[in-house]
C-alpha cells in the first residue's frame, strides 16, 4: 500500500480521485488545491470530454492543502500525483522528487523537452521514480494492440496510421499557449506519439505539413521515419474550426499476418464507432477474416484504474514501468517539437 497525494483538482484530478478509490494498492491520503470550495469538497463545478463531471465528495479522513510544499513535506505521503496544469508539471515535480517523493505526473510530461529531462535527471540523482500519465496504452482498444506486438502473434508491426483531432476548444483560454499548454501537438497528438513510440522504437525523422496559429500547430499530419524502411507510419492530429465533433480517434494497425482497426468520433448528435476487428488475411474460412475482439463495456475510468495500478506496481517492486516511464514520455514531448519544425519549415526533419 502506498499512500498518494493528488496536487491540483481539475478534471484529471476528479478522474484520478475517482480511479483511486477502486485501487485497493493506494490509499489516497492528501489533496491539495488554491480552491476553498474545492477543499472543502465542492467539486460540482468539474467537467471534462468524458467520465461523469464532478459532484460533492467527502473528503474526511483525507489532508487538504491550500500550500503546495506542504503537501510535499507531508511525512505520510509516498507518492505525489501532480495534476497540476501542464506549465507547473516540470517545477513542482522536481520539487516534490527532490523532497524524496516519487512522481506520477499527469501528461505531458512537460512543455519542452529540457524540462522533461530535467525531471529525468532529477529522479536519476534523488533516486525516485517520475512516472508519467500517459493512459492510452490502458484504454482496451489500444491495450490490445499493445499485447499482440509484445505477444508475436501475428508477427511484428510493420506499420499504421493514427488520428486525434478534437473540436476547437473554446473554453481553454490559453490552449494555444506554448508557454502554458503547449497547443494541439504536446497536449493532444503527445498521446499517439507515446504509443507509436511504444510500439516501433524511436523514429528516426518526421515530415510533417499542416496549418499554423501563430507559432503553434493547429493541425497536421506527419510521416515517421524510421530505420527499417518497410516501416511506414503517419498519424494525424489537431484541431478542427467547427463544433459538430467534440472528438475522434482512431488507428489502423498493420502487422505481419494481421491488421487491426478502430475508429470512434463523439459528435454533438451522438457517438459513432467503428468497434475494434483484426482482419487475418491467411485463412481460406470467410467468417473467420474478421476477428471482433471482446474488449468490455469501455468505461473509461477503467484505464486510469488499471494506469494507476502500475504506479503502484513500479513504485513498491523499484523497477521502473516500460509504459510509464519518464524517458519515454520525454521521447513524446520531443518528437512533437520536432513535428513543429517540421510544419515550419516544410521540410523533413531528423530525430
Amino acid at each position: 500500500m502506498i499512500n498518494v497525494g493528488v496536487a491540483g483538482i481539475g478534471f484529471m484530478g476528479w478522474i484520478h480521485y475517482l480511479a483511486y478509490q477502486k485501487v485497493d494498492s493506494a490509499r489516497l491520503t492528501a489533496v491539495a488545491s488554491r480552491s476553498p470550495s474545492k477543499l472543502a469538497g465542492d467539486w460540482t463545478d468539474i467537467q471534462g470530454n468524458f467520465g461523469p463531471p464532478g459532484r460533492q465528495v467527502d473528503l474526511s479522513g483525507i489532508k487538504t492543502y491550500s500550500d503546495l510544499d506542504d503537501l510535499i513535506a507531508d511525512p505520510d505521503i509516498d507518492l505525489i500525483d501532480n495534476c497540476l496544469p501542464p506549465h507547473l508539471h516540470a517545477e513542482f515535480s522536481i520539487r516534490a522528487l527532490e523532497a524524496g517523493k516519487h512522481v506520477f505526473c499527469e501528461k505531458p510530461m512537460a512543455l519542452t523537452t529540457a524540462d522533461c529531462d530535467r525531471m529525468v535527471a532529477t529522479a536519476n540523482r534523488v533516486g525516485k521514480q517520475i512516472l508519467v500519465g500517459h493512459v492510452l496504452p490502458f484504454f482496451p482498444e489500444f491495450a490490445f494492440a499493445r499485447r499482440l506486438v509484445a505477444s508475436g502473434e501475428y508477427g511484428r508491426p510493420v506499420g499504421g496510421c493514427f488520428k486525434r483531432v478534437i473540436a476547437d476548444p473554446l473554453w481553454i483560454d490559453d490552449f494555444f499557449d506554448a508557454d502554458r499548454v503547449g497547443g494541439p501537438l504536446v497536449d493532444l497528438h503527445v498521446h499517439d506519439a507515446h504509443f507509436i513510440r511504444l510500439l516501433f522504437g524511436m523514429p528516426t525523422s518526421v515530415f510533417s505539413q499542416g496549418r499554423l496559429r501563430g507559432d503553434v500547430v493547429e493541425h497536421c499530419t506527419t510521416l515517421f521515419g524510421f530505420e527499417d524502411p518497410q516501416i511506414a507510419v503517419s498519424a494525424t492530429s489537431g484541431v478542427i474550426n467547427q463544433q459538430g465533433r467534440d472528438f475522434t480517434h482512431a488507428y489502423e494497425l498493420h502487422f505481419e499476418k494481421a491488421t487491426v482497426h478502430f475508429d470512434f468520433a463523439a459528435f454533438k448528435d451522438g457517438t459513432e464507432l467503428m468497434p475494434l476487428k483484426v482482419l487475418v488475411g491467411d485463412t481460406a474460412d470467410v467468417d473467420a477474416m474478421v476477428v471482433r475482439p471482446d474488449l468490455g463495456d469501455g468505461d473509461p475510468v477503467y484505464a486510469f484504474e488499471a494506469e494507476i495500478e502500475e504506479v503502484v506496481r513500479a513504485v513498491e517492486s523499484g523497477s521502473p514501468s516500460q509504459l510509464l516511464s519518464g524517458e519515454l514520455a520525454r521521447d513524446a514531448i520531443h518528437l512533437c517539437h520536432l513535428q513543429t519544425e517540421s510544419v515550419t519549415r516544410r521540410s523533413q526533419v531528423a530525430v
